[in-house]
């Protein structure tokens, strides 16, 4: 697979990218999975901006993250 690794803060706005990995411990792993977040997963960003919420569109659907949550998810664009 080609492309880069970054912090889905940092994907450029709507940009389509693929979930790799969530950094953050088991708890937020299972939250981020319940809401249909897993490894392969393509979204795309709506909105990003520091220190505010992050919009990702996945599907036909759309979820607001926190900036912090946002961070801890990496993504190949």
């Amino acid at each position: 697979m080609k492309g880069q690794i970054l912090p889905l803060t940092m994907v450029p706005l709507y940009r389509e990218a693929t979930l790799v990995a969530i950094t953050g411990g088991r708890g937020l792993r299972m939250r981020l999975t319940e809401m249909g977040l897993n490894e392969g997963t393509k979204l795309r960003i709506i909105h990003s901006s520091f220190p505010g919420p992050c919009v990702i569109a996945v599907g036909n659907g759309r979820l607001v993250l926190g900036y912090g949550m946002a961070q801890k998810i990496l993504v190949r664009i």
